[in-house]
């Protein structure tokens, strides 16, 4: 069973920047990256495919980029324009349509001034 990772969360004030990583322990295919904020259900924010091709929910599109290492088992997610309502714990994991793989911890990203 392949294990997530993800590091690169932070406390940033709005309008700032953060990059997030996700490592995985084996080869991975399309992934997706969500977040769960206090009190909310978790949420998928995008996704990426095996070649490439993305998705966004509406909430980031525009701000985000998710993309992908396959020779490293890396997906990254760049964060930009952050907003107070971007804060959450982060997780990465299979697109939604595909086997999920166990949960990692997340990463805390934190927006306030």
């Amino acid at each position: 069973q392949v294990q997530l990772a993800e590091t690169g969360g932070g406390l940033v004030q709005p309008g700032g920047s953060l990059r997030l990583s996700c490592l995985a322990s084996g080869r991975i295919f399309a992934m997706g990256w969500y977040r769960r904020a206090a009190g909310n259900e978790r949420e998928l924010v995008a996704t990426i495919t095996t070649g490439g091709s993305t998705n966004y929910a509406d909430s980031v599109k525009g701000r985000f980029t998710i993309s992908r290492d396959n020779a490293k088992n890396t997906v990254y997610l760049q964060m930009n324009s952050l907003k107070p309502e971007d804060t959450a714990v982060y997780y990465c994991n299979a697109a939604v349509g595909s086997i999920p793989y166990n949960w990692g911890q997340g990463t805390q990203v934190t927006v306030s001034s």
